[in-house]
């Protein structure tokens, strides 16, 4: 799976016109049009009908459009999945994944083409991790996205600041991923205009692994760039390892600035600065 920046997913509810119009404007790196959560019942069909409309006329620059459809065990689930088969959305993300067969069923609707992205929701979808990124291969399976408010709910924790009781699922999220070459998405953070408990999380959530982070609102956008984009540090020390294996492809460990650095941090410098230069390209 190539590198791609995904340090913001914002979720936009597709049945809001004006939103999705401003989507498009937005400088997060993935759109999210939501269905689901976002969606009150009576206005289901509706906000399909804008989503494949939108996802049709484009506009989205290099922004990655994703679709959040229903479960497809409700009323609605089935008929999302039948309307987006055959757009040029980038890819669908399926709620409440606990089972591999909600993949393979959602792939047989869908047919070829579209990624599926996965949010791991439910105590039943972090005990199935394994067979669910084991599915990748046949369903086209390509990211996991942490849904933190329902697991903190499932649960039945008290989740604070640090988020402490979410950490073992959270952290089995981005084993999941990393062990099957996904990618990995930290669930939403409620707050809205506090922007220091915004970036504080945003920087848990790179400690933790993960490629980027769920928004719920355009305000959260920069601190997730902040915490999910190279730093100049890293770019820096990236761009020095670079140049010390050039040259000295025959050695496996070398020494960089007062540390040992081997092939394994060359290939990490080599990803970081690939990030790097398209996230700067797309800026």
């Amino acid at each position: 799976m190539g590198v791609r920046p995904r340090r913001s997913a914002l979720f936009l509810p597709a049945s809001n016109a004006r939103a999705i119009e401003k989507a498009r404007t937005l400088p997060c790196d993935v759109v999210i049009l939501d269905l689901e959560d976002a969606v009150a019942p009576a206005q289901k069909a509706a906000a399909r009908d804008a989503a494949v409309a939108a996802v049709q006329a484009g506009g989205f620059g290099a922004r990655e459009l994703v679709v959040r459809v229903n479960a497809p065990d409700t009323p609605w689930g089935v008929d999302d999945l039948a309307a987006l088969a055959g757009t040029t959305a980038d890819a669908v993300l399926l709620p409440k994944v606990d089972v591999p067969a909600r993949l393979v069923t959602a792939r047989a609707t869908l047919g070829q083409g579209l990624a599926l992205w996965a949010m791991i929701e439910t105590c039943r979808g972090v005990l199935a991790l394994s067979a669910i990124v084991a599915s990748a291969a046949e369903t086209g399976l390509a990211a996991l996205v942490a849904g933190t408010n329902d697991l903190g709910r499932e649960l039945r924790c008290r989740v604070g600041p640090d988020r402490a009781p979410l950490l073992p699922a959270l952290s089995q999220i981005v084993l999941a991923a990393r062990a099957t070459g996904l990618i990995a998405l930290d669930g939403v953070i409620n707050t809205l205009d506090d922007q220091a408990a915004i970036a504080a999380e945003c920087r848990q959530g790179r400690d933790w692994g993960f490629d980027g982070k769920t928004l719920i609102h355009p305000a959260q956008i920069a601190a997730a760039h902040a915490a999910f984009g190279p730093s100049r540090e890293e770019v820096a020390a990236a761009r020095a390892v670079l140049a010390a294996f050039d040259g000295r492809e025959d050695e496996g460990a070398i020494r960089v600035e007062g540390r040992m650095v081997e092939r394994l941090h060359l290939e990490e410098a080599q990803r970081t600065l690939a990030l790097a230069g398209m996230i700067a390209g797309s800026a």
